[in-house]
């Protein structure tokens, strides 16, 4: 029987070994402000629980979740809230943010740490510490976690898939949590099972990480609930969709969520931070981030808090080779361009990815030559080169019934196109678009 693995897909330079084999640094910070966007996460932005001029500890929240689809933010240093106002994160967006003075003394809530015993939680119980914690996806998506482990119906739910596939170049911080935290990412999967009576867990790895499936597996063995699913390397694996389809055969589509086809997904990073929450009353407070590339001195992974600013990743991984062509938040695929390092670390930071060549500058886009290589490689069926021809005439609708929305911006079209044309972003814009038209014609009927 071969790996588990999607149709489509392809296979760009992993660049992994350049930071897989450094062990996790935790990073303190050494600047005294702290900065901490209201939006680190899918849905309404978090609401202010702070003023200027209030004294905070390490573990508070200081805004609350600002709806249904939404997140608390949590305090990772003690200090004081000297402003809110907004400051510019990774997507190049100001948003309104709470300002933390450091005082480096890391002074935290009462109870910030303890040890509980999950066994004897309630699913109530867990689902409010999740909720508490401001747990979000941490794979990229950002989804507040305490919705995805609250569907409709938990009976229905068959499978709990954490995702260890990592399957972005350049990126390892899932693989040393694989590699340096096994037993809390098989922990905190039984955490989420707990609310699941009729699901069973599936860790899924990509096979070019042979070390994490042989630990993982080592700590799964007397787990009978618990498997170890080696998948075949190839990128977008990692996306939802394929890793679904992978692990368990359901086919998953823009109209459904994973808890439609009986399934929930969660990053191995996820995973570990519900682990930290409910079994040792630690919210979300820090991310695991890689910073590397060709143009960074010393690649490696780093433990660092939220709110840290990203110029101290860069120093502490020995600066810049040489000035870097480009430096992205995330990998190579899916990661977005900056043009300044003066941004905070969040729940959404992943990596940072630099690179003394910019391909796409170097490299000028030409007219399609309709090689057919893009419909080749997407993971959704779907024919890039006709998708393209709409977005460039601001067809809406003819990019719909292309089924343009069940585009997942994975990049791999725009990655083995000859003709170097910027396909995702064509793509990413048509799906604004079409999301906002039909978000109109709503309010619409609404009216009516």
């Amino acid at each position: 029987m071969g790996l588990a693995t999607f149709i489509g897909g392809v296979h760009p330079y992993e660049g992994k070994e350049l930071s897989m084999e450094h062990p996790i640094t935790v990073l303190q910070p050494k600047g005294v402000e702290m900065v901490f966007p209201l939006s680190q996460h899918i849905g309404a932005p978090a609401k202010p629980l702070v003023a200027v001029g209030d004294e905070v500890l390490v573990g508070q929240i200081i805004a609350e979740a600002g709806g249904f689809i939404s997140a608390n933010v949590i305090s990772s240093v003690s200090g004081k809230v000297k402003k809110i106002e907004p400051r510019r994160v990774a997507n190049g967006s100001m948003v309104n943010s709470i300002i933390i003075e450091d005082n480096k003394e890391y002074n935290a809530i009462e109870g910030f740490g303890e040890k509980r015993d999950y066994i004897r939680l309630s699913k109530d119980k867990i689902r409010k510490i999740v909720k508490d914690a401001g747990i979000v996806g941490l794979g990229g998506a950002g989804f507040p976690t305490h919705v995805k482990i609250s569907p409709k119906n938990e009976d229905e739910i068959n499978y709990i898939i954490v995702n260890g596939a990592e399957c972005e170049p350049y990126l390892t911080s899932d693989y040393r949590l694989m590699m340096e935290e096994p037993k809390k990412i098989i922990e905190g999967l039984k955490i989420i099972l707990q609310l699941f009576p009729n699901a069973t867990g599936i860790i899924g790895i990509e096979n070019n990480k042979p070390k994490a499936i042989e630990k993982l597996k080592a700590f799964a063995q007397n787990e009978p609930k618990i498997e170890v699913v080696e998948l075949y390397t190839k990128y977008p694996q990692g996306g939802e969709r394929s890793l679904i389809y992978a692990c368990t055969g359901r086919k998953l589509n823009s109209s459904l969520l994973p808890a439609d086809v009986g399934c929930i997904v969660d990053n191995v990073d996820t995973v570990v931070s519900i682990y930290n929450a409910v079994a040792e009353s630690t919210p979300l407070i820090r991310r695991i981030l890689t910073v590397t590339g060709d143009a960074i001195t010393t690649p490696q992974n780093f433990n660092v808090r939220t709110g840290t600013n990203y110029q101290e990743l860069i120093e502490a991984a020995g600066g810049f080779k040489e000035e870097p062509r480009k430096i992205l938040s995330g990998g190579p695929m899916m990661g977005q361009a900056l043009f300044t390092l003066d941004i905070p670390v969040t729940k959404a930071s992943s990596s940072i990815t630099t690179f003394l060549h910019d391909e796409v500058e170097e490299n000028p886009e030409t007219p399609c030559i309709k090689c057919g290589r893009c419909i080749d490689v997407c993971p959704s069926y779907l024919v890039p080169v006709l998708m393209m021809e709409k977005a460039l005439n601001d067809d809406t609708e003819g990019f719909e019934k292309l089924n343009g929305m069940e585009c997942v911006e994975c990049g791999s079209c725009a990655y083995v196109c000859p003709a170097k044309r910027p396909l995702t972003q064509g793509f990413k814009y048509m799906r604004q678009a079409v999301a906002a038209k039909r978000r109109a014609e709503a309010a619409k009927k609404e009216v009516k």
